[in-house]
């Protein structure tokens, strides 16, 4: 028997490949699509985060409709897709949270927030550079200096590291979790140092990138959460977690099959305690 614990919030929080702000709506289809999407679990008691990653292609039911949006339906396909049939805005995000609690078995998400992942660049100049390490084989496609195994300080427009992927080969979505993860990981380490010389710095970046995020969460709300991050002392591999499954080719696309029994034991292992 479990119940869920009262003090671990679950906020969808997704990067949007969209190019631009987020204060426009959009026309069905063209709102962009979700590149990457994350499922946090804020311990608000005990200030520290979890992050379940859910991959892009995940083959799930999502909220569908026309575009005098007069119908309402749902069709099986990947869950990114789901942003992409809303309006660009709370729309898209409240099909995507619909989406992801149907293919977590009706759990129950509490907040969200979306981000063009435009504002990579923004963010790594607003901390003086990002360190990573690239985890990835073939990224030197994209900028000389993205050899695996390589320690690389991101600089502005290198918010490539966080979106690309190369198309050539199959599951690249999948693979590109590993650099979203090293980033997320590596940022939390950056806004640390950086608030040695600028205790605001939270406030700072969120007020930078207001008009390129939508969320239902107050101000206090969201910094509060990135504040946790910073008070954990820093995120490692054991706090993250990836909806566990399976990679499939069809003639049109990759696919990921979610193992939704498995992923539920993940769910009550954040988001709930034991009870007698």
């Amino acid at each position: 028997n479990y119940r869920r614990n009262q003090y671990v919030k679950a906020i969808l929080c997704m990067g949007v490949d969209r190019s631009d702000t987020m204060t426009e709506t959009k026309e069905l289809g063209l709102a962009g699509q979700s590149d990457g999407i994350f499922l946090i679990a804020q311990d608000t008691a005990r200030h520290t985060l979890k992050i379940l990653m859910i991959p892009r292609d995940t083959m799930t039911e999502i909220p569908i409709t026309n575009k005098e949006r007069t119908l309402h339906d749902t069709k099986i396909t990947q869950l990114t897709m789901a942003y992409a049939y809303g309006d660009g805005r709370e729309g898209s995000c409240e099909n995507m949270v619909e989406s992801v609690q149907k293919l977590l078995c009706g759990f129950t998400i509490d907040q969200y927030m979306a981000v063009d992942t435009t504002v990579v660049a923004q963010l790594n100049d607003a901390v003086g550079g990002v360190t990573v390490t690239i985890p990835t084989d073939g990224m030197e496609k994209k900028d000389p200096a993205f050899v695996k195994g390589n320690q690389v300080t991101l600089h502005g427009k290198q918010e490539a590291f966080v979106r690309y992927r190369d198309t050539d080969y199959h599951f690249t979505a999948l693979y590109r979790m590993d650099q979203q993860q090293e980033y997320i990981t590596q940022y939390f380490q950056a806004v640390k140092a950086a608030s040695k010389t600028d205790s605001q710095i939270v406030v700072h970046l969120f007020d930078m990138i207001q008009d390129y995020m939508v969320t239902d969460m107050t101000k206090d709300q969201y910094v509060k959460i990135a504040m946790d991050g910073m008070e954990a002392g820093s995120l490692t591999s054991e706090d993250f977690y990836t909806v566990p499954g399976v990679e499939e080719i069809t003639e049109k696309y990759d696919v990921y099959r979610a193992d939704r029994q498995a992923a539920i034991q993940i769910i009550l292992d954040l988001f709930y305690r034991e009870t007698e």
